[in-house]
């Protein structure tokens, strides 16, 4: 019997038994029936036919479940190695392949199934991050491009969720947020300079701005800022348009200011009216960087300047002709000081003329004696060192003067008050008279060497000063000689006084010399010194004159100053008369003797 193949021994045996019983029960009834061996044999027959068509249909029944059984084990198999696959794991073992042997297929199937949950777990939390990380690369993407962001779903993440695509992403992530951070940053770095810009130019910022993009406006706080390529295009080009407004500003207030700073020389404005447009002639002194004072630059500010000019432009013409009178009065001061002509081409009746006829322009004037002062300003720095040795020249000529007068007073040795002082400077008159004769060398090789290496003449007041020194010179001579004559009708006037004592026995009386003395010009003053008076004709006739600079100025410029006559004439006494002896006694006696040399 077949049943006997199937089962454990006990239900085999208990249901071979139980055949066994049925089938001799089956038997009897049978043979009780009276069935033939034929009938018994062939229900027999039929009866295993019945029993292998049931095992046949289990049979078949458990191959199909075995089927099902490993269709659903490969199915899971390959669920779990798509998603191992999908999420880069592969460092997780499948139970199936070491228990294959081990456990039947319900058990594999079993154990399988708890891996293929957690994996789908881990699938749809993976998920979930790449859906936030694209979802948020997506956003900033869309920020950065302008065209704002659009969510899509998800397609290449399903087949590829490692960890090494979603470090990838993140990594992405990371960059574009950088981006978005420096872009934002230029962003406000773009807006501030616009700022910075329309506050110097006086323009509308929040126009200027919401022209670029609303968002970047303080007002449109809802809005996110623009950080878009054509946000940032736009800023630049505005920072650009308004920085080359700047510049053009800038340039046309200095071409205003400097005019302005023309007509303010010109008319030598004062400091007051200047103060006004300190504020904006303080803006020319920094670069075009610098300038971030709001208004700076305003249209107003360049037209205030701008009217300034114009006003002043109408006054300079009334003004210029004071100016150039008053820089000509410069000149010829300038000259005066160091004793040269200035130039007639200007002079103050000619550059009037010419100004009222409006023959010439007041600004070329005013520019030609500009040009003319600081040409005398370097004829002077030039001039300077033989000025000084004029100077102390014409110092030690008037201290000979003096010394001379002084020697001319009888009583200059008296106790008087004062007196002492007188003697004093006496000395010092006389060491420096004895170098006036070097000082003279010296001047004409300092003026020579001068006009060597200027190749022109020297000329003191038109006049060449060489020429004036050479003749003064002369004029020192001659004085000396006529002293030396003097001096020899003294000692001749001397021994005549000798003889005449000699046959009348009798002397001049003092009080007609004393009175002769006082007619001469002699003046006592209150503090017991006696200043003489210079004598300025002489009995004989006229001495040598002693010409210095200030003489030949004198006469060039059509006015005499004092004269130097620093002498009298020699006396001939071999054509005066016996009888006016004592008179002529009088006059000599007043000539001086000579000073002592120290």
């Amino acid at each position: 019997m077949m049943t006997a193949a199937f089962g454990s021994n006990s239900i085999s045996f208990h249901t071979s038994n139980t055949c066994n019983t049925l089938l001799k029960e089956l038997q009897q009834l049978w043979t009780e029936i009276g069935e033939t061996q034929a009938d018994k044999d062939r229900m027999l027959m039929e009866l295993e036919r019945e029993c292998l068509e049931i095992y046949r249909r289990k049979v078949d029944e458990a191959t199909n479940a075995k089927a099902c059984l490993h269709q659903s084990i490969a199915s899971m198999e390959a669920e779990v190695a798509m998603l191992i696959a999908a999420l880069g794991e592969i460092n997780i073992n499948l139970p199936v392949q070491s228990d294959k042997k081990a456990k039947s297929l319900k058990g594999q199937l079993a154990s399988v199934k708890p891996l293929v949950e957690d994996l789908k777990l881990k699938k749809e939390e993976r998920m979930k991050q790449f859906a936030d990380i694209k979802s948020q690369i997506e956003k900033i993407t869309g920020e950065i491009s302008g065209y704002g962001s659009s969510m899509s779903v998800l397609t290449l993440e399903e087949q590829d969720l490692s960890v090494r695509k979603l470090t990838e992403h993140q990594s992405k992530l990371r960059a574009l947020k950088k981006e978005k951070s420096e872009r934002l940053q230029k962003v406000m770095d773009y807006v501030n300079e616009v700022h910075t810009l329309c506050g110097v130019l006086y323009l509308d910022f929040g126009q200027t701005v919401s022209d670029i993009h609303p968002s970047l406006h303080e007002s449109s706080m809802g809005l996110v800022t623009n950080i878009s390529d054509s946000t940032l295009e736009g800023l630049d080009q505005a920072v650009l348009k308004l920085k080359t407004e700047k510049k053009f500003r800038l340039q046309k207030l200095k071409d205003v200011t400097g005019s302005l700073f023309e007509l303010w020389n010109l008319m030598d404005t004062s400091k007051e009216e200047k103060a006004s447009f300190l504020r904006i002639t303080s803006v020319l002194g920094l670069s075009e960087s610098e300038i971030v004072q709001p208004g700076a630059l305003s249209p107003e500010t360049v037209q205030q300047v701008s009217a300034e000019v114009e006003r002043l432009t109408k006054l300079k013409t009334s003004r210029l002709k004071e100016l150039v009178l008053k820089k000509r009065s410069e000149l010829e001061d300038m000259c005066c000081k160091i004793h040269i002509q200035p130039d007639q081409s200007t002079a103050a009746e000619k550059t009037s003329a010419l100004i009222d006829s409006g023959l010439v322009d007041p600004c070329e004037l005013l520019a030609n004696i500009e040009a003319q002062i600081c040409k005398v300003k370097d004829e002077a720095f030039s001039r300077k060192e033989i000025m000084e040795r004029i100077d102390r020249w014409l110092a030690a000529c008037d201290e000979e003067k003096w010394l001379e007068d002084y020697n001319l007073d009888h009583n200059r040795y008296s106790a008087g008050r004062g007196a002492h002082i007188n003697l004093k400077r006496a000395e010092r008159a006389r060491i420096m008279i004895n170098k006036i004769p070097a000082m003279v060398d010296n001047l004409i090789s300092k003026t020579l060497a001068w006009e060597e290496e200027k190749q022109k003449l020297f000329l003191y007041d038109g006049v060449r000063l060489v020429s004036i020194l050479e003749d003064y010179k002369q004029a020192r001579r001659l004085k000396e000689e006529e002293k030396k004559r003097a001096r020899d009708q003294k000692k001749l006037q001397d021994m005549l006084l000798t003889e005449k004592e000699s046959i009348y026995g009798s002397k001049p009386s003092p009080r007609r010399s004393s009175s002769f003395r006082n007619q001469n010009g002699y003046r006592a003053y209150g503090n017991g010194s006696v200043t003489p008076s210079p004598r300025r004709n002489s009995v004989g006739g006229a001495t040598p004159e002693l010409l210095t600079p200030r003489s030949y100025s004198g006469r060039h410029n059509g006015y005499f100053k004092e004269m130097r006559r620093l002498s009298t004439a020699p006396l001939n006494f071999v054509a005066i008369p016996k009888e006016d002896t004592m008179s002529f006694s009088s006059i000599g006696g007043s000539e001086p003797e000579s000073p002592p040399q120290v």
